[in-house]
């Protein structure tokens, strides 16, 4: 079986997620290709050789030029800070690596762009991780949409609400960086425009509502000096789709008690679906036509029967974690660089969502509808 030599920039939470990804779907799923965590570049030599024998890299480097560059290493795997995605990607590219970038791509819709047009030059494949377009419910969705099952869509409702930036003591972290992006709106938001795009289909226009709630945070861990927030802490937009429907979107990362409340609601003619991410092993399901006293939504456990699952487990509604959708992500990238079917989102299904990404803070700026074609 042929090799792949996993090249992983950045040892955080996404880092390691994508680690026991790599190392999990070698043994859940029959692959093309065998995974080998060949290299682990972290800021310095220290952290990335402490982070490589955690996660059972074979070696080590505080440089990423160095991963790139190294010819045991066929993908590069970027989990770093959103400023570091671009020229990490770029020069992967050049050296006509695939690249496997996290969420958002970069930190605006012109330079992720930049990177769209210079992977297709290239003819480079690359891969986004929107990790929960993998939950086989939010698949499960999709198909219920696309074949009718409720009608023509009317509405989509959707929301990304966590609460680890409610406290006002909390320090500046790289989330809050503008230079990084447009805080919860790019971070959360894009999780549940990638969704809205997936059901339903590409966003046509938004009118944008954005509000930074903690306007300025201890700079550091324990520091008494303060530090200015210029992103928003919570975000809203209507929007309209391009087949007709119209919706709503929110994001926030300031909800008190809400831990991972990536949740929606699709309304149609003849039903409507709901998902929501704190109980993402079921799908609720309404039809009309439903006997009079017997009406209501009913539940859809995932099981093997469902996109990826049995794999997992045999029986239905024993549940897969957060970890598992990842492991499924990698298991479609890697079912890609062999040759299978395409990988989606791509970098440039990412600049797509980045673009609605922008017009909804844009609109929110200039007070006004806008298109997302003018992004």
């Amino acid at each position: 079986m042929k090799r792949l030599g996993v090249g992983l920039v950045g040892s955080g939470f996404m880092g390691r997620s994508h680690a026991h990804a790599f190392r999990a779907a070698a043994g859940v799923f029959d692959l093309p290709m065998a995974p080998t965590l060949e290299l682990l570049a972290d800021v310095n030599e220290g952290v990335a050789a402490r982070a490589a024998d955690a996660l059972g890299f074979n070696r080590s480097t505080g440089d990423w030029k160095v991963l790139v560059a190294d010819p045991a290493v066929d993908l590069v795997d970027i989990t770093t800070p959103n400023t570091l995605h671009k020229p990490i990607a770029l020069a992967a590219i050049e050296a006509g690596k695939p690249v496997y970038c996290e969420k958002p791509l970069a930190p605006n819709a012109l330079e992720a762009r930049q990177m769209v047009d210079a992977a297709e030059r290239k003819g480079v494949r690359t891969a986004v991780g929107f990790n929960y377009l993998k939950n086989p419910m939010v698949a499960l969705a999709r198909e219920i949409v696309s074949s009718g099952e409720i009608g023509e869509v009317v509405s989509f409702r959707g929301i990304h609400a966590e609460d680890y930036m409610t406290d006002p003591k909390a320090p500046f972290t790289w989330r809050l960086d503008a230079a990084g992006g447009h805080g919860v709106v790019a971070d959360l938001g894009s999780h549940i425009i990638s969704i809205a795009r997936f059901v339903v289909g590409p966003i046509e226009s938004v009118v944008g509502q954005i509000r930074t709630v903690t306007d300025k945070r201890p700079a550091g861990p324990g520091a008494s000096e303060m530090r200015a927030v210029e992103v928003d802490d919570e975000a809203r937009a209507l929007v309209r789709f391009a087949g007709g429907a119209t919706g709503s979107l929110e994001a926030s990362w300031v909800a008190a008690g809400r831990k991972m409340m990536l949740a929606f609601e699709v309304t149609g003619t003849k039903g409507t679906i709901a998902v929501d991410h704190e109980r993402f092993n079921e799908l609720q399901l309404y039809t009309v036509g439903q006997p009079g006293g017997r009406e209501g939504f009913k539940t859809i456990l995932a099981g093997p029967q469902h996109d990826s699952y049995k794999e997992f487990c045999p029986a239905p509604g024993h549940q897969l974690g957060f970890n598992d959708i990842k492991t499924i992500e990698v298991k479609a990238l890697i079912t890609a660089l062999a040759g299978g079917k395409a990988f989606l989102p791509d970098f440039r299904e990412a600049w797509e969502i980045q673009r609605v990404v922008d017009a909804i803070v844009q609109s929110a700026r200039e007070e006004r509808w806008l298109a997302v074609t003018e992004i």
